[in-house]
């Protein structure tokens, strides 16, 4: 790849000059030069073996020419051709020396190539930041119609800045890699499932929505995807794909289902999959994808999520995982969070991301492994509860920060916390979270 002409141009020495007489001129009009503030003439270039080197020589034809702080861009151009100067010349090796941006380009397509190879689920994203590529995470969402926030957001003129804050929309926005649980099928078919109490189906419209938000990707993993059956499920899928939102946790057959979402970026291939164990009894309203049939991937027996961690860990530089677990309303986590946690930081995540619960819970690592047992509800129903959006910035050698952004759901509305009600939600945090250090910025240092 050619790199950047530099815009050095070679000065021409001339010879030296012999002339006594005209020695003494020059010597002459140089002190007449330095009274003046003119820079001073110099000699030929030319010297004998072993003497010192010689004295710059200023090139008036050239001069304001050489590249310089202070040179101005504007300025025309002299003789160059005469110097043999044109812009045809060829770029020296050293003037060829490709950019960063450059190495991370040719990686980034050298990773493309291979993934599209293996027929992998995978995407390219331009970072805003060539030191590392930022995901942000959060909770559930509800869009569906006949639920308080889609009917909050109608009454209030569909404007999203009356939606979420400002400065949560710009975090969501920014970030390289933005990924929420999508707790709901985006279909206008189906029908509810019998003897449940909540079940959800939002119009395939309400997919702008995530546009405005900024989001990248999506988990389908939850107990609420299949609340309107195979039909919804199916729709939902198409709503995603025509949106160009990636989804993942979810699928039309099992294969489907099990296959990690990758990002390329900066040179990096990270890989996100997830899993629900949600609901835990023997016959689940929430289908399992089979070879023939559309459904989730289940993890109350983590062996199949197994495979797909070690699918992900062997083809990605950074694996995620994006879980639906826990037990509704409880800040305290459960057994099989418990359980599980450990059994799939062994396995190869390097960051485990969970959900469900409706309310925050603990961060955690597990054999060196960031976990956050539950984000909460993010904009999901009418009640006050605190939230939070999680920042990870990742680079090739691992995880080098991770941010917990504490916000509120109130009044239909998602906001970033700031003051006095930020430090007690990070107080909470602290509380909830004895394994780890939470400073005032919310930046969190995990420990072994």
């Amino acid at each position: 790849m050619a790199g950047k002409r530099t815009g050095k141009r070679t000065v021409t020495r001339g010879s030296k000059k012999k002339n006594g007489n005209l020695r003494v001129f020059v010597i002459s009009l140089m002190i007449v030069l330095a009274a003046g503030s003119l820079a001073m003439l110099g000699y030929a270039a030319v010297m004998p073996k072993g003497e010192p080197e010689a004295p710059i020589i200023v090139d008036f034809a050239g001069l304001g020419q050489q590249d310089s702080p202070f040179r101005d861009e504007s300025a025309g151009t002299t003789d160059d051709a005469a110097a043999g100067e044109t812009d045809s010349q060829p770029v020296s090796s050293e003037q060829a020396k490709p950019t960063v941006e450059d190495a991370i380009a040719a990686e980034n397509e050298r990773l493309l190539d291979e993934a599209v190879q293996k027929g992998q689920n995978v995407h390219l994203v331009n970072c805003a930041d060539s030191g590392h590529v930022t995901f942000a995470f959060a909770g559930d969402i509800l869009l569906d119609d006949e639920y308080a926030m889609m009917f909050h957001y109608r009454t209030r003129g569909s404007d999203i800045n009356d939606t979420f804050s400002a400065d949560l929309l710009e975090r969501m926005r920014s970030a390289d890699v933005f990924m929420l649980n999508n707790e709901f099928p985006f279909s206008s078919r189906g029908t509810p499932t019998e003897n449940k109490t909540f079940t959800f189906r939002a119009d395939p419209a309400n997919v702008e929505m995530y546009e405005l938000l900024g989001v990248d990707v999506v988990s389908l993993a939850n107990n609420h995807a299949y609340d309107y059956g195979e039909e919804a499920l199916l729709d939902t899928f198409s709503t995603l794909e025509e949106a160009g939102i990636p989804y993942v946790g979810a699928g039309r057959n099992i294969d489907e289902a099990k296959k990690p979402v990758y990002f390329i970026a900066n040179g990096i291939k990270i890989a996100v999959v997830s899993a629900t164990q949600i609901e835990r009894n023997a016959v689940p309203d929430t289908k399992e994808a089979t070879a023939t049939s559309a459904g989730v991937l289940r993890c109350m027996d983590p062996s199949a999520l197994l495979e797909v961690i070690a699918e992900a860990k062997e083809n990605s530089d950074f694996v995620i995982l994006y879980i639906h677990w826990g037990t509704e309303s409880q800040a305290e986590t459960d057994w099989l969070q418990d359980k599980q946690a450990p059994v799939y930081a062994q396995a190869g995540v390097d960051l485990i991301v969970g959900d469900h619960p409706h309310c925050l819970q603990k961060l955690d690592s597990e054999s060196g492994v960031p976990v956050v047992y539950s984000l909460g509800n993010y904009w999901f129903n009418s009640k006050t509860q605190n939230t939070c959006l999680v920042e990870v910035g990742i680079k090739k050698e691992g995880m080098e920060y991770f941010r917990f952004v504490p916000c509120i759901q109130e009044n239909c509305r998602t906001r970033q916390l700031e003051g006095s009600e930020k430090a007690e939600v990070l107080n909470y945090m602290r509380g909830l979270s004895p394994g780890v250090s939470i400073d005032d910025e919310g930046y969190v240092t995990f420990g072994s």
